[in-house]
């Protein structure tokens, strides 16, 4: 997939001389100047690591911060829950679920832990709690397959807490970061199923520490001023480096393995809590700066061509994805906030079984299971729709964005007993509606979703079919 090309010239950047304080390695910002070379390097290093966190403040930003936003959700340490499915006016994200009705939760731990109350529900109801830190890692799971549905209390704490859990915590937590975004999912079996749903979502509970306990709340932390998320024209800019110095000092100190790299960072003017100046370097660390970034965002681009569709890789918590940047930063742009793989695997279909993109202005398609060949999970599967290159959910008259297994006993078996999922813009005939997926008079792309996967699923013993063009 094309991305726009890099082509904003970086203007110059301040480097500061002497001696530095023992404390203030991660201010380092150089001795002597950097050489063209150097300076391209860190910079492509810098985007890569910063690609994440800028992404993830704009969706925590118009979800807990931006009060106008039609997207925001609520304050942070607070629950938002969306009684319904996600539908093409949800913008937030790319690549949203439309499964499962979502309950949405920022945590700001700089003042103290955060509570999550989960209510017991039933033991066939599949439901996640995703926990994400700024750098997009998935430190931590409540929900079916991690905690089990008979319901519990956990204790979220940031990197400055060192207390023990208080009685009546099931589990505690600790994040890398000061500031948490929680993507809750609760599974909808069929439209008549919302009511329950509702109730569950009802038993969701965030708060505060001290709310939970009843006492005093401690001293508020400083509200930050909250710089606007920048624009996909300003992603090549000086901007991009000014909101990644700005977010770096929610996520101090830095773990063990990233203290050299900040300091890296920080020779170019990126320093945690700061912000980015660029004044007055020659014209050649200018260009070499400029070719970092491109540079960054074409490692990126390469990553995700040789990924074939398939991401399971490219998400994790950190003790998964360790120190691979480039995997991580690639995992945004396919689609922020995905679950690791152990959660759920999201295989990506956006070329037929001859490699040629899918259109829906010139091609109808199938994707087929043969019969006692459905996906092997212990939740649930569905196949989404989305526009190219927005990777939206796309608008359509029957309103129907996804086919997911809960459908199964509305839908229409062959007759040989396997299921045959029709991909196409027009109608394949009422005899076939059940079963149809619409698709835009556009380029797309289909995501597969496999909830709790088997290990059959994991091991790639199973494989997903490919989508068929029809002639």
């Amino acid at each position: 997939m094309k991305r726009q090309m890099l082509s904003v010239l970086f203007v110059s950047v301040m480097l500061s001389f002497g001696c530095k304080q023992p404390s203030e390695s991660s201010q380092n910002t150089g001795s002597q100047a950097l050489s063209a070379s150097d300076a391209r390097s860190i910079a492509k290093d810098a985007y890569i690591y910063g690609v994440p966190m800028v992404a993830q403040y704009k969706t925590m930003y118009a979800f807990s911060i931006d009060k106008s936003n039609p997207q925001y959700q609520g304050p942070f340490d607070s629950i938002l829950n969306i009684a319904r499915v996600f539908t093409p006016a949800d913008t937030a994200f790319v690549t949203p679920n439309s499964d499962t009705p979502y309950s949405f939760a920022g945590l700001d731990l700089r003042a103290e832990p955060a509570v999550i109350t989960i209510p017991k529900m039933e033991k066939n109801r599949y439901f996640v709690f995703q926990l994400m830190d700024l750098y997009t890692f998935n430190f931590a799971y409540i929900g079916s397959r991690s905690t089990g549905n008979d319901g519990g209390v956990y204790l979220i704490a940031g990197p400055g807490w060192n207390g023990d859990a208080p009685k009546g915590i099931s589990k505690m937590f600790h994040a890398e970061t000061q500031f948490v975004s929680v993507v809750g999912r609760t599974q909808l079996f069929n439209p008549a199923d919302l009511p329950n749903v509702k109730r569950i979502q009802a038993g969701y509970k965030v708060q505060p520490l001290h709310e939970f306990l009843r006492t005093d709340a401690p001293p508020a932390a400083p509200a930050p001023d909250w710089p606007k998320p920048i624009s996909a024209a300003e992603q090549t800019s000086p901007a991009f480096f000014n909101q990644m110095a700005f977010l770096l000092q929610f996520a101090e100190p830095p773990h063990a393995s990233e203290v050299d790299l900040r300091n890296q960072f920080a020779k170019i003017g990126i320093v945690p809590g700061k912000p980015f100046d660029p004044s007055s370097l020659s014209p050649d660390v200018q260009a070499a700066l400029k070719a970092g970034i491109d540079g960054g965002q074409k490692a990126i681009d390469g990553k995700r061509a040789s990924m074939g569709g398939k991401t399971d890789t490219l998400f994790g918590a950190r003790e998964y994805l360790k120190n691979d940047y480039l995997a991580r930063a690639t995992g945004t742009q396919m689609g922020i906030g995905a679950n690791s793989r152990d959660e759920a695997l999201y295989p990506i279909l956006d070329k037929d079984s001859d490699g040629q993109v899918l259109d829906g202005s010139k091609h109808n398609y199938t994707l087929h299971f043969a019969k006692g060949q459905m996906p092997p999970v212990n939740a649930f599967w569905s196949l989404t729709m989305y526009n190219l290159p927005s990777q939206l959910l796309v608008k359509n008259p029957l309103n129907r964005y996804l086919i997911n297994s809960p459908m199964l006993p509305q839908l229409k078996t062959d007759a040989d007993g396997g299921l045959t999922i029709y991909i196409q813009a027009d109608t394949p005939g009422k005899d076939k509606e059940p079963n149809w997926l619409p698709a835009p008079k556009a380029l797309f792309m289909l995501t597969m979703r496999y909830y709790w996967p088997k290990p059959e699923l994991l091991n790639d013993e199973w494989k997903s079919p490919p989508v068929q063009r029809v002639n």
